[in-house]
């Protein structure tokens, strides 16, 4: 939008899902709607947590990255270092001096949470492990994770390798958005790598609740964690939660919660696509105000039973100035919910609006500052 006088416009409130303080056992836990981003419930979701291996699903994001971009293939072979070989905890069980295809690889991360192919993808897109950690911070601060800092490529316990479930949950909602076309290594019930079947650690995977991923975690110093995604009846849920004793227990929390909020929320549209919203003021236009619409239609997650106020509010830099090309990004609509967190949806030009000739220009100039018109 361009500088000016910040304007705002308060619209009106409406009833609006908060996030709710429920119990669980978990140290730290967030569930959201994928769809609308509204927080159902959460219990320290920005405190600084290990993430053990649900760490992978970074790893995992930055090899998605490459193969949107065509920098890497799924038929490309790496080779297997002898770090790679050697790392310790959860294998996929490569061997040192072969290469390995990055679907292989892939599969291995998603099913059998090996640490190996982790380095083996580390190593390649970015020389080192070392230098990959690094490549995921940055990726972290560009998608909107603010409380995390990354050591390695696995999650292997070090005591400033950190993130925290929001975080968590914001990466998953963006590989679930990012690269749909590579989702479904995370619902992968079982893979085989020399020999060797392994099966997947997600034991929520499949059933009646729809879970379709993402990725499991555990180590002495965190406990139990798992980053879940669950689609059921068109809606769609990232649950996260670390902090368990067992992996039993860990299973029950899942499904407890996730059940939860399918069963007590529910997506309601509160503004269709390509309806008038608001009016901004337009500067020098042979219009002086101009329609502002949504190009999507507006959703929000909202409890079956009791909801709490929403406020509405469009916000622009008045006034617009002319020439405006309809479609053009010129206003936010800012939904804030009752705990205060906000949902932001970009507000567009409704129509063209030319701009005034030179003897128009001075006629507004003197109308505006003269006569206070």
């Amino acid at each position: 939008m361009n500088k000016g006088l910040l304007f705002f416009v308060i619209l009106s409130t409406l009833a609006a899902a908060p996030a709710i303080a429920m119990e669980t056992a978990a140290k730290q836990a967030i569930m959201m709607d994928a769809d609308t981003r509204t927080v159902i419930f959460a219990k320290n979701p920005d405190e600084q947590m290990h993430p053990s291996s649900m760490t992978k699903l970074m790893t995992m994001y930055i090899a998605f990255q490459r193969l949107k971009e065509g920098r890497m293939k799924l038929t490309d072979q790496l080779p297997v270092s002898e770090k790679a070989w050697r790392m310790q905890g959860s294998k996929t069980f490569v061997k040192v001096g072969d290469t390995v295809p990055v679907e292989e690889l892939l599969y291995g991360i998603a099913v059998q949470s090996g640490n190996d192919a982790c380095i083996v993808l580390a190593e390649a897109i970015s020389g080192s492990e070392e230098a990959f950690a690094a490549e995921m911070n940055k990726v972290a601060k560009e998608i909107g994770m603010n409380n995390s800092n990354f050591l390695n490529a696995t999650g292997w316990p070090d005591d400033g390798h950190l993130m925290s479930a929001r975080d968590l949950a914001i990466l998953g909602e963006r590989i679930i958005e990012d690269f749909p076309e590579y989702y479904h290594y995370f619902a992968t019930p079982e893979h085989t790598y020399n020999n060797i079947r392994q099966y997947n650690r997600n034991l929520l995977l499949g059933g009646d609740l729809g879970v379709d991923g993402l990725k499991t975690g555990h180590t002495e110093v965190a406990g139990y964690g798992i980053a879940l995604s669950a689609k059921k009846d068109g809606r769609r849920l990232v649950l996260v939660i670390n902090g368990l004793t067992s992996e039993k227990e860990r299973k029950e929390e899942g499904d407890r919660l996730l059940r939860y909020g399918f069963r007590e929320f529910t997506n309601k549209k509160i503004l269709s696509k390509g309806q008038h919203i608001s009016d901004a003021a337009v500067w020098f236009g042979e219009k002086q105000s101009i329609g502002l619409l949504s190009d999507t239609d507006i959703m929000v997650t909202v409890p079956h039973a009791k909801a709490p106020d929403m406020k509405f509010t469009v916000k622009y830099n008045e006034p617009v100035p002319a020439p405006i090309a309809k479609g053009t990004h010129i206003a936010d609509l800012v939904i804030t919910h009752a705990d205060g967190a906000q949902q932001t949806v970009p507000l567009l030009a409704a129509e063209d609006v030319t701009k005034l000739s030179g003897f128009g220009r001075m006629k507004a100039v003197f109308s505006h500052y003269v006569l206070g018109r």
